[in-house]
């Protein structure tokens, strides 16, 4: 007989469960009842943390997110730091990007959200040691990084991937950060 599960354990085990099924099934077909089948728990089990499908869309959203949460790179560069966050993003999440709009549309026009709703994962912590240190640099002014300024680079990269479903070209990542982003910031 498997050990029961409690805590953390049961909760990550949960999330996990959600998230398989919504990307198996997709928003629309994504039911609590299907999840506790998915995980092999009771319906109150479940229920206890979230009270519907929505809030454990979300939890299970943010969870895979702080799960594949990405290093904040340090290259000497603001460029640089951001071309390799762009490279990384670009080498491993493109069917991820892919996934979270599509599968997601019906959850974003229900809840009346959005993707930048769910930027609760520590991703900007991250990005601000990246400014700040281009600040600390000289490299840019903290009057011009606005948090407009500071998402376009990926703002941009996500467009890219969403208008080809495939991986951005090396040279549109260059682009984007030397003729967009960098002339906005210095």
């Amino acid at each position: 007989m498997p050990e029961r599960r409690r805590g953390a354990a049961l909760e990550q085990a949960l999330l996990d469960a959600a998230w398989e099924e919504l990307t198996d099934t997709g928003y629309a077909r994504f039911t609590m009842d299907a999840v506790v089948r998915r995980a092999g728990t009771s319906p109150p089990v479940l229920y206890r943390r979230w009270s519907d499908r929505d809030e454990l869309v979300r939890a299970a959203i943010v969870h895979t997110l702080e799960k594949h949460r990405l290093d904040v790179p340090d290259t000497g560069s603001l460029r640089g730091d951001v071309l390799a966050l762009m490279r990384e993003i670009n080498a491993t999440r493109v069917q991820f990007v892919t996934l979270m709009t599509v599968h997601l549309a019906g959850y974003y026009q229900e809840t009346g959200t959005g993707p930048g709703d769910l930027r609760t994962t520590g991703r900007e912590k991250g990005l601000d040691v990246l400014f700040d240190r281009a600040i600390d640099r000289g490299e840019a002014q903290p009057e011009r990084l606005t948090e407009r300024i500071r998402t376009l680079p990926f703002d941009l990269l996500r467009h890219e991937i969403l208008t080809t479903f495939a991986p951005v070209p090396d040279h549109v990542l260059e682009e984007i950060v030397d003729t967009v982003f960098l002339p906005l910031v210095r």
